[in-house]
């Protein structure tokens, strides 16, 4: 019994250490893993406060420069807001200037007239003195009468009465015949000082437009580049802009050689960017050209509202709007055709504003003038002579009768209907007959450059036909599809003996036909 109760006293002993034992490791590895935890919490922290300052650096960085850019747009729309501010305050003085001329003119006139007032005061007086001198003459005559013939005072007074009525009708009539004559003189006058004035008051240029375009390089060694590999790139360069490249011994520059400024500019600007770039191959070549052409079509849209804002006309359709640009690179006689549409149009505002017929007709007639070469930019080559074209695409983009009838009639291929159609003649022949204006011998050459290129273009299978070396070359590409090579070789023959047949041209003209077959594919 008493070995029983030592047993379970050791027992009871042994369990009170071994749970005393277990607590104190327990609290040990309890500490241990509370110390484990608050390090790692306190890495955790640390890594997550640098994350944190790197985000806030990225962000202070990001926000400094969209700071920059919208600073920078700013000051972008700042300069373009200044520039049109500049603009309006160069048209408000022309207008204040034009103002301040009208109000001298008005002063002139007011003087004029009131001169004019005091010499018919005068002849006034002169012709009552006259009256009352030819009454006392009556009375004195009657009474002559009446004592010579002895008549009585009926019968003299209806003698009396039908000599005063030959008298004065005869008077009448050479007065009528004095005032007639008078009134066509002044008449003469006015109108040559209307004309005069109009001239005078407008500013224009001398004609500069000619067949080349000088194109400048940094150095010689970019000749080579342009020229490529056995001169494939100024070919690929010609056949993509139909203009001529002459490389001489001319340093740093090449001859950009056409009869269209259209072409020549296409050119120039597609070198620009070719040498600008660096890579220069006939692909890329013709992805230039290609893109330079948008960028022409979009720059004539501007140049033709920028030139219907300058002249104050408004609410022009669209597609006279991108003709007047298309002004820009074409030309009448070597006088660019813009600047001979912005001439006539001032000179029919000031004519029609000289002659007062109300701000009305100033403005159609300002508008007509602007518009009355349209038919020389068409874009398709029609029969029509380009004053009744023009009337056509006037009429048909709404424009009013009378503007349609001014185009239409301003070479006398229509009758003049309206006050404004005889304005726009006038001012018409003003522009184009001053001096230094145009250059006669210009316009045949075009002429025969361009019936070279339709001559070729007519023939079926043709794609474009470029006249080169000022007209003594005409390079014709066909397409590949419809024409073969035994088909090249005989239509250069045809176009060679038409051209010898039906044109004059001094020396020898080159045709060479040009055929290319392009198979592409794309690996998707």
């Amino acid at each position: 019994m008493e070995e029983t109760l030592i047993v379970a006293a050791v027992a009871v002993a042994a369990i009170v250490i071994g749970i005393f034992i277990g607590k104190s490791i327990f609290a040990k590895n309890t500490k241990l893993a509370v110390e484990e935890a608050e390090s790692q919490a306190k890495r955790i922290i640390e890594d997550a406060n640098a994350i944190a300052e790197t985000n806030k650096e990225k962000k202070i960085l990001e926000a400094k420069e969209h700071y920059l850019k919208l600073k920078s747009e700013h000051e972008k729309e700042a300069l373009i807001r200044n520039q049109k501010v500049i603009e309006l305050e160069g048209r408000v003085k022309q207008q204040q200037q034009s103002i301040n001329d009208k109000l001298a003119n008005i002063q002139k006139q007011t003087i004029e007239n009131d001169s004019l007032k005091e010499t018919l005061n005068k002849q006034l007086d002169v012709v009552n003195v006259k009256r009352s001198e030819l009454e006392k003459h009556q009375e004195e005559h009657i009474k002559r009468l009446e004592k010579v013939a002895n008549l009585s005072a009926e019968e003299a007074k209806t003698e009396l009465i039908e000599m005063v009525k030959n008298e004065a009708r005869t008077k009448a009539m050479t007065h009528v015949k004095e005032i007639m004559e008078e009134a066509k003189v002044n008449a003469t006058k006015e109108a040559k000082k209307i004309i005069i004035q109009t001239i005078q008051r407008t500013a224009a240029e001398q004609t500069i437009e000619n067949a080349i375009t000088v194109f400048n390089l940094e150095s010689d060694e970019i000749k080579g580049q342009i020229i490529g590999r056995e001169g494939r790139n100024i070919r690929a360069i010609e056949a993509a802009t139909g203009v001529d490249l002459i490389i001489d011994d001319t340093p740093e520059a090449i001859v950009l050689s056409c009869f269209d400024p259209l072409r020549r500019e296409i050119a120039r600007l597609s070198l620009q960017r070719l040498v600008q770039d660096g890579r220069i191959h006939p692909a890329r070549i013709e992805e230039v050209v290609e893109k330079t052409k948008k960028q022409i079509e979009e720059q004539i849209m501007e140049i033709g509202e920028r030139t219907i804002i300058e002249l104050g006309i408004h609410g022009l359709h669209k597609d006279l709007v991108r003709m007047i640009g298309k002004m820009r690179f074409r030309s009448s006689y070597g006088q660019n055709l813009l600047m001979h549409s912005k001439e006539t149009a001032n000179l029919c505002g000031i004519m029609a504003a000289e002659l007062g017929l109300g701000q009305k007709v100033v403005k159609l007639a300002k508008r007509a003038g602007l518009l009355h070469d349209i038919g020389k930019v068409p874009d398709e080559e029609t029969e029509l002579s380009h004053a009744l074209l023009g009337a056509k695409l006037a009429e048909k983009c709404g424009e009013h009768e009378s503007i349609v009838n001014a185009i239409g009639a301003h070479h006398d291929e229509m009758e003049m209907t309206y006050i404004i159609s005889p304005i726009v003649q006038a001012c018409d022949a003003i522009s184009g007959a001053r001096p230094g204006a145009r250059r006669e011998m210009m316009q045949s050459y075009l002429q025969r450059i361009k019936d070279l290129e339709n001559l070729a273009t007519s023939y079926p299978g043709v794609e474009k036909a470029y006249a080169i070396q000022a007209g003594r070359e005409l390079r014709v590409i066909v397409e590949a599809e419809k024409v073969s090579d035994a088909d090249s070789d005989r239509l250069s023959f045809d176009i060679a003996d038409k051209i010898q047949k039906e044109m004059q041209f001094p020396g020898q003209i080159k045709v060479t036909v040009i055929r290319e077959l392009r198979s592409v594919n794309i690996a998707r």
